[in-house]
């Protein structure tokens, strides 16, 4: 049955978006927008590329290729169609008014990257342009991180250390100054959104429907209840943990090895997609960067020799990283890491168990949600090891071997 079916009980909640009401509106506006941006060109409409964030369409301008990006209020696809903006009607009427604003997502996300393509480093790709809320990119051929780390495994300390070399510039505090508050996409940050969705009333309700509409392997509620707990700790540790004073930087935010892809071969610098910039500490990319190697690990499952050889690159890269920190310092920081690497891989688990069955969901979320048995299994030891306070290289080391487990 729909969830746009109407219920009779005048005590029902009012019905939620459907897939194919947002989809078919999503597809109007990209439409819309592509003719205004290009009056005389010849459009077609592409596939729809799955994701569980925004919509995203191919479409070409007269024979071009592009990509067609479209947020919806600047929230998840998964938490609109669950009802955060109520009904569909007014959510529509609230999304018209809201991609009138400058500080609409898209509208950042554009602004960062014509800001990253005059710094010239990294390189990013071209914005044609943006019009009534929707980013049209041109496509960035060339294989992926993720690609990479899989079928060179013995080269990932490489990979990974460029990687993060490209983002020196945006790591030196001096960089800060570049992109005012307003310009950052906050929505991406690993911390604030592991607080949105586990803070208040809401949070616990949201845990316990997890997994309700995917086809998890096993004991639903079993794995509800790991995630529980994993949680919980997480906020502990979070909260016992005091501030150190890192310094800010211009964190790329959303630093995915699906989003650096290399259309040169690995000898010429890669090209970064969706950025989300933010004001934060140099942690946050490495730990996004860890925590999204690990699940591609995961999903991929290429077993032992690869596993090792990737969790050994990761555990070289980390230590390059470290060894000119005084040892209180790199203690504080891996410890950042730790706790920021945990909270983005139970950010994005959560996102895929809390999908409307209706919502296709990319390869990747697809595979995670059949991992999600073991995906639990080591959130749930490596936060046990840090919520006992053992020592931060002893939780690190645990920590790798899990990762390196989870690739079988």
């Amino acid at each position: 049955m729909s969830t746009t079916a109407v219920s009779t009980s005048p005590n029902s909640p009012p019905p939620t978006p459907s897939a194919a009401e947002v989809f078919a509106f999503a597809d109007r506006e990209i439409s819309t927008a592509a003719a205004t941006q290009w009056p005389h060109a010849d459009l077609d409409l592409g596939d729809h590329i799955p994701s569980v964030t925004t919509y995203v369409r191919r479409i070409r301008v007269d024979g071009r290729p592009l990509y067609a990006k479209y947020s919806l209020l600047g929230m998840s696809l998964v938490s609109l169609l669950r009802g955060a903006c109520g009904p569909w009607p007014q959510a529509r009427v609230a999304q018209q008014e809201y991609v009138q604003r400058r500080d609409a997502l898209i509208e950042r996300e554009a602004a960062q990257l014509r800001l990253l393509a005059r710094a010239g480093r990294p390189r990013v790709c071209p914005v044609p342009g943006v019009r009534r809320g929707v980013l049209f990119t041109e496509p960035v051929t060339g294989i992926s991180l993720a690609r990479l780390l899989l079928d060179r495994p013995q080269d990932s300390a490489s990979l990974l250390a460029t990687t993060l070399g490209e983002l020196r510039e945006l790591h030196r505090p001096a960089a800060v100054q570049r992109l005012g508050p307003a310009g950052a996409i906050g929505e991406r940050s690993i911390a604030g959104t592991f607080q949105r969705k586990f803070n208040g009333l809401s949070g616990p309700a949201y845990v316990q429907r997890l997994g309700a509409d995917q086809r998890v392997a096993g004991d639903r509620e079993g794995v509800v209840a790991v995630l529980r707990q994993v949680i919980v700790r997480l906020h502990r540790i979070r909260a016992r943990t005091v501030p150190q004073q890192h310094r800010r930087v211009l964190a790329y935010g959303d630093l995915k090895p699906e989003h650096v892809l290399f259309p040169d071969g690995v000898d010429q610098p890669p090209v970064f997609i969706d950025p989300g910039l933010l004001l934060a500490g140099t942690a946050v990319d490495v730990a996004k960067l860890t925590s999204r190697s690990v699940l591609t690990l995961a999903t991929a499952r290429p077993g032992p020799k690869t596993g090792q050889h990737m969790v050994d690159g990761i555990a070289t890269f980390m230590a390059e990283r470290m060894e000119d920190l005084p040892l209180k310092a790199r203690r504080s920081w891996l410890a950042e890491v730790l706790l920021l690497w945990l909270m983005d891989s139970v950010n994005i688990l959560t996102t895929y168990l809390s999908a409307p069955a209706e919502l296709p969901l990319p390869h990747q979320g697809t595979a995670l949600v059949g991992r999600t048995a073991d995906l639990c299994q080591m959130l749930d030891r490596i936060s046990a090891s840090m919520a006992a306070a053992d020592a931060t290289s002893t939780v690190w080391e645990t920590a790798l071997d899990h990762a390196q487990g989870i690739a079988a």
